[in-house]
């Protein structure tokens, strides 16, 4: 089964992202536990955990549908000590967060090297927060989101996926999270079915379906290569629809969160309509 939704609000309290997924008839979420574009946040309350974890049985959503977000402001491979201890820090904070809630996975974009450091001294970087973040907690599962490459955005080939990965000591708390319209911006094709095919043939051999844990479903107002992040509805964008049509008839994709994070929340209850649907056609 694919488990469709989008990145809802959790405004108000994170059970009420849980709601709000229900509202829009996803089985599948995301959300930030903390607000996102600040370094600190009070600690998760008990009665905030109860009410998330209640929320989630009442509507039916377990762990593995549910895909939270760090915060945009961590940069796991900063090339300054000081700035990355503060990042290593706010990671583990999320991590435990995640944690707390019952959740098994966290996405975060892998980080920048500012033009400091070299590519593989930052990878190896990133690397290594992951590891210090993974001996810290249990059970939660790094998931590394591809970058459309803005800058010195690091994680927009797949091959510097393939090289956190392999610098991470357990594997089996490492995964990759695919954002088409990164994708579609770093360099991927994702036009034509034939481009599709390509484009996650190269996936598998480099980096490996098997760490495949989530999706994010984008269209790209940004064009093919750009390395600029800027998303679109499906279907309106430069990539069109024949991608997300392709993806909910594959296999491979089964049992992973797949998350909207299109411009317009008003239509995302119609998109996810229509990815339920092209499953079934």
């Amino acid at each position: 089964m694919k488990y469709i939704g989008a990145h809802v609000s959790a405004s108000g309290g994170v059970d009420q992202a849980v709601i709000r997924a229900h509202e829009l008839e996803a089985t599948a979420f995301a959300l930030f536990t903390k607000n996102q574009r600040q370094w600190k946040a009070a600690p998760l309350s008990g009665e905030v955990i109860d009410a998330f974890k209640t929320a989630c049985e009442t509507y039916k959503f377990t762990p593995g549908q549910i895909l939270p977000h760090d915060s945009y402001l961590i940069n796991l491979g900063h090339p300054v000590m000081e700035a990355l201890e503060k990042s290593r820090d706010a990671f583990i904070d999320e991590m435990q967060r995640a944690e707390q809630l019952g959740l098994t996975l966290l996405n975060f974009h892998p980080g920048s090297h500012l033009q400091q450091i070299d590519e593989q001294a930052c990878l190896k970087r990133i690397a290594e927060s992951i590891n210090i973040a993974l001996d810290k907690t249990h059970n939660v599962t790094a998931v590394i989101e591809n970058t459309a490459g803005q800058g010195s955005n690091l994680g927009f080939r797949f091959e510097h996926l393939a090289t956190i990965i392999e610098h991470v000591e357990d594997k089996s708390r490492v995964g990759v999270c695919i954002d088409t319209c990164h994708a579609f911006a770093g360099g991927y094709d994702l036009r034509t079915e034939d481009a599709c095919v390509a484009t996650f043939n190269e996936f598998e051999r480099i980096v490996g379906f098997q760490y495949l844990r989530g999706m994010h479903l984008n269209d790209a107002k940004s064009t093919l290569g750009s390395r600029v992040d800027r998303h679109h509805s499906l279907g309106e964008g430069n990539i069109g629809k024949t991608v997300f049509s392709w993806l909910m008839k594959d296999a491979r994709f089964e049992g992973i969160p797949m998350i909207l994070e299109t411009i317009n929340p008003d239509i995302w209850k119609d998109e996810i309509a229509w990815l339920k649907s092209e499953q079934q056609g």
